[in-house]
Order: C-alpha cells, then sequence, then structure tokens
C-alpha cells in the first residue's frame, strides 16, 4: 500500500486521501490525486474494475461522480482539473479512450499491465 501523501518537488500525490472542500460534494476521494503546483494542475484518477462488459458506463459514471469535486478544486486551490477513468473490466476489455487518457497521467503506462493487474486482482479478491 502506497503512502497516504508523497511530495516531490512541485508534485503532490495524495492516495485515498479525501479533499475537504468549501461547498459539500459527496464524492470526495478519488483513489488518486495528483497536484503539480509548477503546471498549476490536478488530477483525478479513479480506478474500477466492472464485472461483465460494461467498462464505458462505468467510464461515463466516474466522470460525472467527480465533476462537482473538479469545480470546487479549481476554486480552492487554483489548479486547472482532470478526471482521469482508469477502467479495465474483469475480463481485460478497455475503453477506446484509455490510451488517450492514459497520456494525461504522467509517466509511461502499459494497457497490457493494466489488464493483467486487474486478472490478478480478481484471481486474488474474488
Amino acid at each position: 500500500m502506497p503512502k497516504p501523501v508523497c511530495e516531490e518537488g512541485d508534485v503532490t500525490v495524495l492516495w485515498n486521501q479525501a479533499v475537504h472542500t468549501d461547498r459539500e460534494v459527496t464524492a470526495n476521494r478519488p483513489d488518486i490525486i495528483i497536484k503539480n503546483k509548477k503546471e498549476k494542475a490536478c488530477t483525478l484518477i479513479d480506478v474500477a474494475i466492472p464485472a461483465g462488459r460494461n467498462a464505458v458506463q462505468k467510464e461515463a459514471e466516474k466522470k460525472l461522480k467527480y465533476k462537482s469535486l473538479c469545480i470546487e478544486i479549481k476554486g480552492m486551490w487554483n489548479l486547472k482539473s482532470t478526471i482521469v477513468p482508469v477502467i479495465t473490466g474483469a475480463t481485460g476489455i478497455v475503453t477506446r479512450s484509455l490510451r488517450k487518457i492514459l497520456e494525461t497521467v504522467p509517466r509511461k503506462h502499459l494497457i497490457d499491465s493494466l489488464q493483467k493487474t486487474a486478472k490478478l486482482y480478481l484471481k486474488h479478491h474474488t
């Protein structure tokens, strides 16, 4: 399990941490938050491994779920916020937009690795 808060230079990574906002926001705990002060950007990453073939639907749900939090972060932290849903179906299916979505996240991410991780997770948790 990663540390809840990790800072390196202008970048802060929050793992499973709630964001306390001025207004009530029900969805305030994405899986990962990357704050980049230098680029004035905040990336909200939420990961899901849905059963069946509803990966596209789950991706849309995640974007809608964290929209209010994005608006609040922009006002509170003065950072441009982006929601990055990372959805890998239980059978390894991924959405067409996953490659584009992963380009917004720093470092290189391979879809094959995400699919293997999802399958291993399900093998050990079902």
